[in-house]
Order: structure tokens, then sequence, then C-alpha cells
């Protein structure tokens, strides 16, 4: 992933990080023993559609705001503007938060709980290479806008 000079200096495309876990997870099912949530499959499927649906809403929302309003969505390219209406008045990582979602919805879908175990360790490399980048380069684009926007609005949930 090439980095702009002006961005975040993210270096992988994060919907690859979930994508990959998730696959990994999913294919160890394959050779371990533990293979199930031990959960009927009809509560693991409706569970998993739901919140495969609220991921994707998320992210779709998140994504179409960015365009609206004529900012780039990958963290590779420069930030325009401080996104702060839509699902960025109650996270300022809905695309992040969807994606987790979307993860959880299909792991709990496909009944893998290694994958589902996977999920923290996504979320602490989401955190530590993406968000810290984005959140450190927002501060030095937008200084106190950005500032008083990350004190009032949280970042999950």
């Amino acid at each position: 992933m090439a980095d702009e000079p002006d961005s975040a200096g993210v270096r992988f495309p994060p919907p690859f990080v979930y994508l990959g876990a998730l696959l990994l997870g999913l294919a160890a099912e394959r050779f371990v023993t533990l293979r199930s949530l031990g959960i009927d499959w009809r509560l693991l499927v409706a569970t998993g559609a739901l919140l495969f649906v609220a991921g994707a809403t998320i992210m779709l929302a998140a994504a179409g705001l960015f365009r609206r309003l004529g900012t780039n969505i990958p963290p590779s390219q420069p930030t325009t503007l401080i996104a702060t209406t839509g699902p960025y008045r109650w996270t300022r990582n809905p695309m992040y938060l969807g994606m987790a979602l979307v993860y959880a919805g299909l792991a709990i879908s496909f009944d893998g709980p290694i994958a589902l175990a996977l999920l923290p360790l996504v979320l602490i490399a989401i955190q530590t290479q993406a968000i810290a980048r984005e959140e450190r380069y927002l501060e030095a684009k937008f200084g106190d806008d950005y500032r008083r926007y990350k004190a009032e609005v949280r970042r999950w949930l």
C-alpha cells in the first residue's frame, strides 16, 4: 500500500487484516478438534446475519459519507476534513467497527470458534497499526478541531 506524503502512513489495507485472520481461523477449523461453538446452527446463522448486516450498514454509511464530503477512504491517502456526522457522531472508527461486526457475523455464521477467537488479535493490530497512526496524523493536521472531536466521541462505541 503506497503512502502519500500527506497521509496517516498506514502500511496495509485494514480490510485485508480482517479478511486474512478470518480465513486463517476458518481454515484452522479443519485441523483442530474444537470445531464448533456448540450452539444450534439456526441461532448461529441468525446471529451472524444480524451482525453482518449491522456491520455492512455501518461501513457503507461511513464510506458513503466520505464520498459525499469529498475525502479519501483509504488511510494511505490524504484526509481533507474530519467527518463528524452520520455514524461519526457515535464512533470515531465506524469503518473498523463495521468490519469487526462483519467479521464476527461471518465467524459465528460459519460456526468458527477459532476465527472468533482471533478477532481480539485483529482489533489489537488495527488499534496499534492503523487507528493510532490515523489519530496522530489527524491531530497533527487538524489540531484542536480534531482534539475536540476526539474528546466528544468515543473510539469504538
